[in-house]
């Protein structure tokens, strides 16, 4: 099961390529999208317990760095790459809310193979999903409200619906049936890929005629995207004085974006070709992370760092 899991940027690949042979079929089932992603989100908090909450206040320091270089730096990359390359006002609406979105759960396996803090990890992607139900539609108006109507209190609800409920819902079984749990919290990574192949697969279909024509320059525009929150979170952890665990954990939680639920709100909130950013960051995002995770895995970083 970890084998077929850890091959999830080869699986996103085929998908896109299915997509992309065979648009029609698979642009039928959109209205898939936005419960599958509420399923993925149920069982991330089924997977948490209320102490890795409490976690947050025993390092607000370190927490608020994180907070902070998420919901600045990559919101603000989305909007100034995205102008600088010329997108289209859909496209950077979606690509400024893959930047506004929160860190994806992916980091965490990516965190864990590259020998970060894996329990950093974990509080960062958690407290960064909790502030997107505010921060996610207010930063997102804030960058493209004048070049696109952003409904900011619809994406509020439909954050709250998507994420918030879910998520909460799934903490809450964790805490009432606990190690009952194990046999469940083996299999939902593997739920967790198919759900996210499916929807990059059932994006691309919908996308098919703008891939053809402006797939390039999207691609690049999410390949610079990662790449600024990957480098930035890393050098910009190391010279504010973090460990190098640390650093990395901050690298990868800042460039790895969830971009599943961008994906759904884009959808929900303005139109399919808005999904594209999104759909393109999560093959890419998972491909450059298990790069990354594989050339630091090979370099321990100092003991106590």
């Amino acid at each position: 099961m970890d084998r077929i899991t850890s091959l999830f940027p080869l699986w996103a690949l085929l998908a896109s390529l299915l997509a992309l042979t065979f648009p029609a079929p698979l642009s039928t089932l959109a209205p898939g999208i936005v419960p599958l992603l509420g399923v993925v989100m149920f069982g991330m908090g089924a997977t948490l317990s209320p102490g890795q909450f409490a976690a947050v206040l025993r390092r607000p320091g370190v927490i608020g760095l994180g907070v902070i270089l998420q919901y600045l730096l990559m919101p603000f990359a989305a909007w100034a790459i995205g102008l600088a390359l010329g997108l289209p006002p859909q496209l950077l609406a979606g690509l400024v809310l893959v930047g506004a979105a929160p860190g994806g759960t992916a980091s965490n396996v990516i965190c864990y193979l590259a020998r970060g803090d894996l329990a950093l990890s974990i509080t960062l992607t958690t407290v960064s999903t909790l502030l997107a139900v505010l921060l996610t539609p207010v930063l997102t108006l804030l960058y493209v409200g004048e070049r696109v109507a952003v409904p900011a209190l619809d994406m509020f609800w439909s954050i709250l619906r998507i994420v918030l409920v879910p998520v909460t819902l799934g903490v809450l079984v964790n805490r009432l049936l606990g190690s009952r749990l194990a046999v469940f919290e083996r299999i939902f990574p593997l739920v967790s890929v198919a759900a996210i192949v499916f929807i990059i697969a059932v994006i691309v279909a919908l996308n098919h005629d703008q891939l053809v024509t402006l797939g390039p320059l999207v691609a690049l525009a999410v390949v610079l995207h990662n790449l600024t929150g990957l480098s930035l979170g890393y050098t910009l952890a190391r010279l504010l004085g973090q460990g190098e665990a640390r650093a990395r954990t901050l690298a990868i939680e800042v460039g790895m974006q969830n971009s599943g639920l961008a994906v759904a709100l884009a959808i929900k909130s303005f139109s399919a070709a808005a999904a594209l950013p999104g759909a393109l960051f999560s093959i890419w995002h998972n491909l450059s992370g298990a790069l990354l995770a594989a050339w630091w895995s090979r370099r321990p970083p100092p003991s106590g760092a």
